[in-house]
């Protein structure tokens, strides 16, 4: 029987405490609105909220379908609940249709969730459980709170909700973001902390869906370009309309649809040509331009490397690209492969976003570099020797304003300690013996207007950090042998292996120079503790192969995942292109293809009785379980969750002996800690069953971080995730 609307929603006011106004008043009718679609569905208010989760493979079918949404909001979700920990709330990503996709909660919150189905594989629409924030924005198409009695369901009046529907590029809603709490612990703020997150989502979406079209960012106020609320609108090299964020949608007083008709030179008053010609000569800097209706805005375009459509005389590899979409999935994957650093950065890996190929501390670092890129900000990479940092810097030059302008590369380890200071600051005719007879231009001068790269900082000798330091505070240099001083407008990035606190305290690194370098500090994982090691390794081996690249036997697949990669991706492409050189053509690589001297370390790790001579990786176990002999902890990151799914496993006792061409011999000693490491893994996958697949929830339930859990994903049976 059809219920009538309760007597709280036609008095005006929906819940005691909400102060009356016209923003309420909008918001009462949003909500009564709601509740009569809710009637209109057959629904009662006194239903017990549907329980039913979707099976384990549609739900793994929603997420592979939703992948670039999650991909792109998933770090974002991270920073968020980090944001409102401990206040009894959870955070919620949904698809378009309602369906909870990955959640984030307190644990101490975690009982009432499960009260009232807020779990992945449920939901939330307003067919299906009646006003609530997430159906309610999704219908709407507008952000919104459902606080206490305002939900439909009687079950669900102890909540608190905050939920924005998230765009794509193109202006279509493809999901929501929420966070849901105890109705006591309502907070005005949380409503706009849940929409400046997606902004952020939909930013980083719009970024790198559009990577290749012509950008702009405005706001009429320049402080606001770089922020979350600046508009961004992008098009065709021939000034075609591609797409505008809401904020560039609200500042033009237009539509997504209605902008569809539109060109640059119809919004902004002039061409192109026009406006690529004052950006050229802006140097850099803010252009004012006029709106269509008159307001002017302060705008700026990030710079494209090898991007003709810039006007530098270089050809744009998709410009003529049928499938834009294509090509760049084409692109990143050829840039996203570590071959050797210094022919990497040669190959072009134009872009951060290349770099993220699934591993989620990779995907943090290009988010934070992302959202620092042309602020002038100095950028600190550490990370152990062969990780990838100076391709990390290449990508954060080729996506700055700069990337028209040099990079130079300086490895302060590997220049004599003689000669360093020349090499960096140049020098004049005569300024010492064997000068060369015009003098030198020094490093810092071949990079003015561009990025000056400083790899392995911490082996710069004292007495030049100085020298320096003054540089990067009063931007001028003076050569060696010269009374003239020259202006220098540089981006620093620098790297390390070394722990450069330790070395303040030891007295051979300055401490006011740490500070004026680590603007941002950001730490690229090792290899061993990449989620996404597979990932790497077909595509560091795809790059070493003109044709199709050969297949890697499991057993080989099994032992490179145990071995510790002291080189990381140097020593792993080392290896690999020995084993394509020795496979050729006649089949997968095996054991017998990969070099002695590497099999002979993997035989004396496995023979020895302790881990070798290595530290503890970053990302360790947290007390879940003692490491393998000779591997840190952490190395078991990508080993099968059963030993049966490993080909080179020792088997447990009892079980049937591995086959010799599996693995070396000695790994079969290792059995035992195989085992400890596997009660770990099960222990894991207890708890987030436990806890219903609520990350937070287990590893408060296990003493570990959120990190840990996520690192092992892959390794755990997937019903312990829904």
């Amino acid at each position: 029987m059809m219920e009538t609307l309760r007597p709280e929603l036609s008095a005006g006011g929906l819940t005691t405490g909400w102060p009356y106004s016209t923003e309420i008043a909008q918001r009462d009718t949003l909500i009564r609105q709601s509740h009569e679609r809710s009637l209109q569905f057959g629904l009662s208010s006194r239903d017990r909220p549907d329980f039913s989760a979707v099976p384990q493979a549609t739900l793994h079918e929603a997420l592979e379908v939703n992948r670039f949404l999650y991909q792109h909001a998933a770090p974002v979700m991270e920073t968020l609940y980090e944001q409102i920990a401990n206040t009894h709330s959870m955070v919620l990503l949904t698809a378009k249709n309602g369906m909870i996709l990955h959640s984030l909660g307190d644990s101490d919150f975690l009982a009432k969730a499960s009260e009232v189905a807020l779990r992945p594989g449920v939901e939330w629409s307003e067919r299906s459980m009646g006003t609530n924030a997430i159906g309610t924005a999704l219908t709407e198409e507008q952000p919104v709170v459902v606080h206490g009695r305002d939900h439909y369901l009687y079950a669900n009046q102890s909540l608190t909700c905050s939920c924005t529907p998230i765009f794509d590029p193109h202006g279509k809603v493809v999901g929501a973001l929420d966070v849901t709490g105890d109705e006591r612990g309502y907070h005005s703020h949380t409503l706009a902390l849940v929409r400046m997150s997606a902004q952020m989502v939909e930013n980083q979406m719009f970024a790198n869906l559009f990577a290749d079209a012509v950008r702009i960012q405005f706001h009429s106020r320049p402080e606001f370009l770089g922020t979350l609320v600046e508009g961004i609108a992008v098009f065709s090299p021939d000034g075609r309309f591609l797409s505008a964020n809401r904020s560039a949608q609200f500042q033009l007083g237009l539509s997504f649809n209605c902008l569809q008709a539109h060109t640059f030179s119809t919004l902004f008053g002039q061409s192109m040509s026009q406006f690529m010609d004052r950006l050229r000569s802006a140097v850099g800097k803010p252009l004012l331009l006029r709106l269509n209706s008159g307001v002017s805005v302060w705008c700026q375009t990030p710079y494209k490397a090898a991007k003709g459509w810039y006007g530098l005389g270089q050809h744009d590899a998709g410009a003529d690209e049928p499938d834009g979409g294509a090509g760049l999935k084409l692109r990143a994957a050829t840039a996203a492969a570590p071959t050797s650093l210094k022919a990497t950065a040669k190959q072009g890996l134009s872009s951060l976003h290349f770099l993220d190929t699934g591993d989620a501390q990779v995907a943090a670092v290009v988010r934070k570099l992302q959202m620092v890129l042309d602020r002038d900000i100095p950028i600190m990479i550490l990370g152990e020797t062969g990780t990838g940092k100076d391709i990390l810097a290449q990508a954060i030059h080729n996506d700055s304003r700069r990337a028209a302008k040099p990079f130079v590369s300086v490895n302060c380890a590997s220049i004599p300690e003689t000669l360093i200071e020349s090499e960096l600051f140049g020098y004049e005719e005569g300024a010492f013996t064997g000068a060369r007879r015009k003098g030198s231009t020094g490093r810092i001068l071949q990079a003015n207007g561009g990025t000056l790269f400083l790899d392995e900082i911490g082996d710069m000798p004292t007495q030049l950090q100085a020298r320096l330091l003054r540089v990067l505070q009063e931007r001028r240099v003076n050569p060696l042998g010269s009374s003239k001083e020259y202006e220098v407008d540089v981006t620093i990035v620098c790297a390390t292996h070394r722990n450069l606190k330790n070395l303040i305290a030891a007295g051979s690194f300055r401490e006011d120079l740490y500070y004026r370098l680590n603007g941002i500090v950001v730490r690229l994982p090792a290899l061993r503790d990449r989620t996404d090691f597979d990932t790497v390794v077909g595509k560091v081996l795809s790059s070493l192969c003109d044709g199709p690249a050969p297949a890697i036997s499991d057993a080989v697949l099994a032992l490179f995942r145990r071995y510790h990669w002291p080189g990381n991706f140097r020593q792993l492409h080392n290896v690999l292109r020995t084993a394509v050189a020795l496979a050729g053509r006649r089949g997968p690589i095996g054991q017998d293809h990969l070099p002695d001297d590497f099999l002979d370390e993997m035989a004396a790790v496995a023979a020895s009785p302790q881990p070798a001579a290595l530290a503890p990786a970053p990302a360790a176990h947290e007390g879940l379980s003692a490491p393998l002999p000779g591997r840190p902890m952490g190395s078991a990151d990508r080993e099968p969750f059963s030993p049966q799914a490993d080909p080179s496993a020792t088997p447990a006792a009892g079980a049937p002996q591995a086959q010799p061409s599996v693995a070396p011999p000695q790994l079969q000693s290792l059995a035992a800690n195989q085992r400890m490491q596997d009660l770990a893994l099960q222990a894991m996958a207890d708890a987030l069953r436990r806890c219903g697949g609520n990350v937070s929830a287990a590893a408060k339930l296990l003493g570990v971080s959120r990190n840990t859990l996520y690192r092992k994903k892959d390794l755990l049976p997937p019903d312990c995730w829904i």
